[in-house]
């Protein structure tokens, strides 16, 4: 299935990279997780790999969003404070700023204002029909709430975005979530609003993970009842799990929403050696899961595609070749996992972190998976999470939450072409292509 996802993928269409150096000024300072060295990392490997320079890629420089767009999900009250901490560098704990995750720093209105400013040009790129793809890599700010910070994100650039998606024409968006961590801000800016589909894959918040949120019967309110969904991963998830979740939920949902655009958020610290969570995956099950997304908006959206960056603290050896990854394939121009990364590259890297940057794009993974048509394993306790889901919030959009199966108990077995022919005229919930 790799290869033929890889295949599709090398098509891409145009492209935009919304970046400028002014975005790193998004700054907790020394110590803090979420360092701006990532980001810097990520466009100066991406550079050096060519991926930047492709024909299909334009670059796009932000202006920082006006109060009047933040204060369509924020509330105005709060953007006064954002602006005068920034200025005063002094707390204000009522809305979280000046914790440890959200310390104050000068000028935090401005940097704020530019993350949503790129993810915003990000979705007038790609609705206005200037590019089919855009990539925000600095934003995917998702936990910030309407009058407070959360979890190192002080405005939220992607409920921003889909609200101007939404105000521009947009019938339906689609926002899938795959960051470790549970996507709660962007959940509840739309939590009532059916014309907005929030998926989120993150760890159980059973496992103490921030932000405490993110189980199955958090299902939306009113007419969004059925629009928020939440797939709660086991602690060491690894690829093939994770891989299957998004097949056995992310897949049918979108083809039954068929939204107009699509809107996803990379963070990418559910990578193993992420040191504040618990998933397991590899740089190469990300990757593969880019390719699924992109493969998604070319088959449900006319390609219409917003991807941003988000969580992910291991600096060197993860975020910049996962994000990198997402550039290449929003790009047309995939990045094979084999390919070497360049030496200046890794002397930057040492220079700026002192660490040993790594010497491919790849972890070695093979990033596969089986289908969740294939049937569920009661014993698996990533299949009973994908049930959980399911069970929660399929029939709110006419699908069967379980597999039926004529002749007992599913088992997990490989897709062959006769079991798949049978499964898609009862769900749709496998790949175009699964050899």
């Amino acid at each position: 299935m790799a290869a033929s996802l890889e295949a599709r993928n090398s098509v891409g269409g145009s492209t935009a990279v919304v970046w400028d150096e002014a975005l790193l000024r998004y700054d907790f300072g020394p110590g803090h997780p979420f360092d701006p060295v990532r980001v810097k990392l990520t466009m100066e490997l991406a550079g050096g790999l060519g991926v930047l320079s492709a024909p299909s890629v334009s670059i796009i420089s932000p202006v920082p969003a006006s109060d009047a767009e933040l204060e369509t999900v924020h509330d105005p009250e709060y953007v006064a404070v954002v602006r005068h901490v920034g200025r005063a560098l002094a707390p204000a704990l009522w809305y979280g700023l000046g914790t440890a995750d959200d310390p104050v720093f000068e000028g935090m209105h401005e940097a704020a204002a530019l993350v949503v400013g790129a993810t915003l040009a990000a979705a007038r790129s790609v609705w206005s029909g200037a590019t089919a793809h855009a990539v925000s890599i600095a934003g995917g700010h998702h936990h910030a709430m309407r009058a407070h910070a959360s979890g190192f994100c002080v405005y939220n650039d992607i409920a921003v975005a889909i609200k101007w998606l939404l105000s521009a024409g947009a019938e339906r968006v689609a926002y899938v979530d795959l960051d470790v961590h549970h996507g709660d801000g962007v959940q509840a800016a739309f939590y009532d609003d059916p014309r907005v589909l929030t998926i989120s894959l993150h760890e159980h918040p059973a496992t103490l993970l921030f932000p405490g949120t993110g189980l199955p019967d958090e299902t939306g309110t009113g007419e969004g009842e059925g629009y928020a969904v939440n797939v709660a991963l086991p602690a060491g998830t690894e690829d093939a799990g994770w891989l299957r979740a998004i097949d056995g939920v992310v897949l049918p949902l979108l083809r039954a929403f068929k939204p107009t655009v699509l809107v996803s958020q990379h963070g990418c610290d559910s990578h193993r050696l992420d040191p504040l969570a618990d998933l397991s995956l590899s740089v190469d099950g990300q990757r593969q899961a880019q390719l699924m997304m992109h493969e998604l908006a070319h088959e449900l959206c006319d390609g219409r595609w917003i991807s941003t960056g988000g969580g992910g603290y291991a600096l060197v050896q993860v975020v910049p070749r996962t994000w990198t990854h997402l550039l290449a394939i929003a790009a047309g121009t995939p990045v094979e996992p084999q390919m070497a990364t360049p030496a200046p590259w890794r002397e930057l890297a040492r220079s700026l972190t002192g660490e040993t940057a790594p010497r491919t794009m790849t972890d070695e993974a093979p990033a596969s998976y089986v289908s969740f048509a294939s049937g569920m394993d009661p014993g698996d306790p990533v299949d009973r999470a994908i049930m959980r889901t399911r069970s929660a919030v399929f029939p709110s959009h006419g699908l069967p939450a379980m597999l039926f199966f004529s002749h007992g108990r599913p088992r997990v077995v490989a897709v062959t072409g006769e079991i798949l022919g049978r499964l898609e005229s009862r769900l749709t919930c496998s790949f175009s292509s699964l050899s």
